[in-house]
């Protein structure tokens, strides 16, 4: 295990895995959520969970050490089957390793239920689903929560850098900020219960790895400032179940104005959104997806018809999403 992850395990927040590192079950199914990261103003250290699209794993146990990769599913052959450079398979085998079990075969299927590159947390969802299944099959009565280095680990590997803000939300279910990276430190927010989620992801193209490397590396005091009281504001209104608190502070005046160029017409998607009734409206992740808050689930399915009409228009096909934040986080299935 790398120095990263002995450092992270050894917060009081994550305890030792004390089992008796037996199986006690051959096979599970296990679906895991798609999150929306920095929740427009907090970049990194923001994100919360959705109960739809996601992401499933079947993991059996086999007669062979070692893990193997069956079979992937609605990836259009762009996911790899070595298990070595598959995010799944890789934080599976951190997490093996740290309890001593790097004997046990495993054999995965990775079904993608939600699609690659939409800034919906694609990446995480899958290794947050082959973490739940291997903490399942071992018996691993813990907090979710100790799955979350090795869950970084996968991200690492996946857009070169262990960020946080959609695995942790992923494994833990609903409103999630993450207070430190070193040592990491993760807290459970509340949230309105009657705050909806519109999701649209426009089909077009934006890495993350290339979204993340054209934020700029200085910002200028007053813009800090501003940014650091939308943050506080954000998390109170959460906190205060303030609605209006909460939309008028999703305001990003750091990297929202360099990502939004990446998103056709987002400024103007922005006022078809606030003019439909949104609370508030942003990015999701590193894009393209884009979300607005609304008071009700009516009012989400209106926004999200009228953003499709637009994208339509200018001839970019877009896929929809509705949702109550999710609080349960990864489930067993079947």
């Amino acid at each position: 295990m790398s120095n990263e992850l002995q450092d992270i395990n050894t917060n009081s927040a994550f305890t030792p895995f004390r089992g008796t590192g037996g199986i006690v079950d051959n096979a599970v199914h296990v679906f895991a959520p798609a999150t929306v990261a920095n929740v427009v103003c907090g970049f990194d250290v923001l994100g919360f969970a959705v109960n739809e699209p996601g992401d499933e794993v079947i993991m059996r146990v086999t007669d062979k050490p070692g893990i193997t990769i069956s079979k992937i599913t609605g990836d259009d052959g762009r996911l790899p089957l070595d298990p070595a450079k598959n995010t799944v398979s890789v934080s599976v085998q951190h997490y093996l390793n740290s309890i001593g079990r790097a004997d046990i075969g495993l054999d995965i299927e990775l079904h993608k239920k939600m699609p690659i590159g939409s800034g919906l947390g694609s990446s995480s969802a899958s290794t947050v689903a082959g973490l739940y299944a291997i903490k399942t099959l071992m018996g691993d009565d813990r907090d979710p929560i100790n799955l979350l280095p090795f869950a970084m680990k996968g991200e690492e590997m996946a857009c070169g850098h262990g960020h946080a803000d959609n695995v942790a939300p992923a494994l833990l279910g609903g409103f999630v900020l993450i207070r430190s990276y070193e040592p990491l430190d993760v807290v459970r927010l509340p949230h309105p219960k009657d705050l909806w989620c519109a999701v649209v992801f426009p089909d077009v193209d934006v890495p993350t790895r290339e979204a993340r490397q054209i934020i700029r590396n200085k910002i200028a005091m007053k813009d800090a400032v501003t940014q650091w009281g939308n943050i506080a504001g954000l998390v109170s209104g959460l906190f205060m179940q303030d609605i209006d608190l909460i939309g008028r502070s999703m305001q990003d005046v750091l990297v929202e104005p360099v990502r939004s160029m990446l998103i056709p017409d987002f400024y103007k998607m922005r006022e078809i959104a606030m003019s439909n009734g949104a609370v508030s409206f942003g990015i999701s992740g590193s894009g393209p997806s884009v979300f607005a808050f609304t008071r009700d689930e009516q009012t989400a399915r209106d926004i999200t018809q009228k953003l499709q009409q637009h994208l339509t228009a200018l001839k970019i096909g877009s896929n929809t999403y509705v949702s109550t934040i999710n609080d349960a986080g990864p489930r067993v299935i079947g």
